[in-house]
């Protein structure tokens, strides 16, 4: 039988740290208001907005090596790849195909998935399919995300804008048939498009305009269609009824319960999100992982950055029962249940 197994993990943030307080000084905002709402104490952005090389392809690219160097393999080993991001490098092509250029794979196929914070979840999805139809061996996958160049740090965006940071995490998906080795016991993925305008970015698109409408009309391009927008409680309401619902349906697929779980590592949304979440699966505070005091939320990053972070910590050990849940944009979201 044909296991799907993470063979290798990393992860990657830029260096720059950016702070409540030095949010503090570009808009009508404090550390104590973003902590209390958020649980954000810090957060990345690349040190220079327009950096035409500390790309999201750049900041993948960092993560896979040493996914890759953990795996023990090289990019000549890697037969697909498979890329979440919301802020890709170009409108197109999708940073997949920037990716395999970078690593120096063979002429493999690169595929991008666009499911925002549920990104990392329905990309690991895509991959396990693969490597149990026996499709492919060694699977990439990556999330990343340069959240700062499209920040409105301005009063009208903070609402948004104190949330995001940068950076990256990658695995290395494996086929295998050994007992000894892990797998992932079950997935699941949903989404509700009735509540796309809840939490989105309009410009631009096919339904907001285009170059002809920022050549000819750019002082009619307004704010709250170039940044992204959201509906705050609105959202929050339905990722905490949302979260619950997918990660009972992982276990029970699996046959198991949430007393199995060694480990759950939610998208780094919110903190007060994970912490309701916890109390309401009555999960342990040694079982849940969070890191978005420190990354805040880098929508498809967070949940391998929290995973990688995890393991590295010694928190996550080989045979341990991990469930990664997600909600977001979409609205989608769903699980990935596995034995590391």
């Amino acid at each position: 039988m044909i296991k799907s197994t993470v063979r290798g993990i990393g992860h990657y943030v830029p260096d720059n740290v950016v702070t409540n307080d030095d949010l503090a000084k570009l808009m009508t905002t404090n550390d104590e208001w973003i902590t209390e709402r958020t649980g954000i104490k810090e957060r990345r952005h690349r040190a220079n907005r327009n950096d035409a090389t500390e790309t999201t392809a750049y900041f993948g690219f960092k993560a896979s090596e040493k996914a890759l160097e953990m795996a023990g393999l090289t990019a000549k080993d890697i037969d697909y790849i498979v890329f979440a991001t919301l802020s890709p490098d170009y409108y197109f092509p999708g940073c997949g195909v920037l990716l395999q250029e970078m690593l120096g794979c063979d002429t493999i196929g690169a595929l991008d998935v666009r499911n925002q914070c549920s990104g990392f979840v329905y990309a690991m999805s895509v991959a396990n399919a693969f490597i149990k139809s026996k499709t492919y061996k060694n699977i990439l996958v990556v999330g990343a995300e340069t959240h700062s160049f499209g920040l409105d740090f301005s009063d009208e965006g903070r609402g948004v804008s104190v949330i995001f940071g940068d950076g990256a995490g990658a695995i290395v998906l494996s086929a295998s048939e050994s007992d000894d080795t892990g797998d992932i016991l079950s997935v699941n993925m949903h989404s509700e498009g009735k509540y796309a305008d809840e939490l989105c970015t309009k410009f631009p698109g096919s339904k907001y305009g285009w170059s002809d409408r920022m050549r000819l009309e750019p002082e009619n391009v307004t704010n709250a269609e170039v940044y992204p927008v959201m509906n705050g409680n609105f959202v929050f309401k339905h990722a905490v009824t949302r979260f619950p619902q997918t990660m009972m349906e992982a276990l029970e697929a699996a046959g198991k319960t949430v007393e199995d779980l060694d480990m759950f590592i939610p998208h780094q949304a919110n903190l007060r999100i994970a912490q309701f979440v916890q109390q309401k699966m009555g999960l342990p505070e040694d079982k849940v992982f969070n890191n978005i005091q420190k990354y805040g939320n880098t929508t498809a990053a967070s949940i391998p950055i929290a995973l990688s972070e995890a393991i590295a910590e010694g928190k996550i050990k080989r045979g341990d029962l991990v469930l990664l849940s997600a909600f977001g944009s979409g609205f989608t979201w769903g699980s990935v249940l596995f034995n590391y």
